[in-house]
């Protein structure tokens, strides 16, 4: 170590996250695990379970303009150019201090906010969708309904084999809009960058040292 990182980690304050954003961090991830593995999408308990996590993603970023200096937008802004830095520090063997989330973990955290607010967008749209009125599609032409009608018997039971038919190949991916497209390639990316995510907290633990993990639970920096 040289002598300009021993004096940067001696005199960089330590990290230590307050107890809004430590609320909201673990919130959160109650929040994905609970819909992810427990609940059933499209369930009340699904639906409710995202309205909490809006409510705690949008308390997270009002106390990035209103919350303690390091919990703010101002502590780790998005910066490309920065985090290519960082990934140099890095392959050169250098190591900095940061008050907040490092470059690269300032990209991971803007990441996860977003696609969150695209989850979360898109879920409550689908729900404050209306019905799709399904009368119309099933309508037929009255003369070609009497001329060709069937004894009433074989009639009702070849409609409800055909409904059963539409509800099994056709009418679940009808429902399936664009709304539905969009949640799911967010929810998709979301995992994807959770894993990323953990990988960078894994590493970034054993490069410097430092329990940034613990760094999140009560009573610890």
């Amino acid at each position: 170590m040289t002598a300009t990182e021993a004096e940067t980690s001696v005199t960089a304050a330590p990290r230590r996250w307050d107890p809004v954003v430590k609320l909201t961090h673990w919130t959160i991830v109650g929040a994905i695990l609970a819909n992810g593995l427990i609940t059933e999408e499209g369930s009340g308990a699904h639906v409710w379970v995202g309205y909490a996590l809006a409510a705690t993603l949008a308390l997270r970023l009002l106390w990035g303009v209103i919350g303690p200096p390091e919990a703010r937008f101002s502590a780790f802004p998005p910066s490309p150019g920065r985090a290519l830095d960082h990934i140099r520090e890095i392959a050169e063997g250098r190591r900095s201090e940061h008050a907040s989330h490092n470059p690269l973990g300032a990209l991971m955290v803007y990441a996860i906010w977003s696609t969150l607010a695209a989850i979360v967008v898109t879920g409550v749209l689908m729900v404050a969708a209306p019905d799709k009125p399904r009368a119309a599609t099933d309508a037929r032409p009255v003369a070609a309904a009497t001329l060709d009608r069937e004894p009433p018997e074989r009639e009702a039971t070849g409609e409800r084999e055909e409904t059963g038919e539409r509800e099994e190949a056709g009418e679940g991916r009808e429902e399936e809009g664009p709304l539905a497209e969009v949640h799911e390639a967010a929810v998709n990316l979301l995992y994807v960058l959770i894993v990323l995510h953990i990988a960078g907290v894994v590493f970034e633990t054993r490069r410097s040292g430092r329990r940034i993990v613990l760094a999140m639970l009560p009573g610890r920096r």
